[in-house]
């Protein structure tokens, strides 16, 4: 069994993030209202790409939630309606903010791609908002 560096542990964590997120996010602050089985809430992201998005709470639900979303984007008044799953939750002690990410299970693909046309133009800073 071969020794590896500390140096070397870290890189390789940050390659496990790196892979676990499929997709580049963007950071935008947006409005979601969001449901559970039995409740209803209204918080905010700023972390969203095509694949899903990461809401800020103190309240995260645990992983394997479902969840019913809601929102408009940024230069749209169309509402995006999705459902998504609770994959991660942050508590906000090793991270910028607790709260919970979200991977869409049901997104359309019209909404699939206003979601990444704005990501991108947030990327490369064309964005209208």
């Amino acid at each position: 069994m071969s020794k590896v560096s500390f140096e070397e542990a870290v890189e390789g964590e940050l390659e496990l993030e790196v892979e676990r997120r499929r997709s580049r996010r963007a950071s935008i602050i947006v409005r979601i209202d969001y449901a559970t089985v039995d409740e209803i809430f209204t918080e905010f992201t700023r972390d969203i790409n095509e694949g899903g998005l990461f809401i800020e709470t103190e309240k995260p639900k645990p992983i394997g939630t479902e969840v019913a979303m809601h929102f408009a984007l940024p230069g749209s008044d169309e509402v995006v309606q999705t459902i998504g799953r609770v994959v991660r939750i942050s508590s906000g002690e090793d991270a910028p903010s607790a709260g919970m990410g979200i991977e869409f299970d049901e997104l359309e693909d019209e909404d699939r791609r206003k979601i990444n046309d704005i990501v991108r133009s947030l990327r490369t800073g064309t964005a209208k908002h």
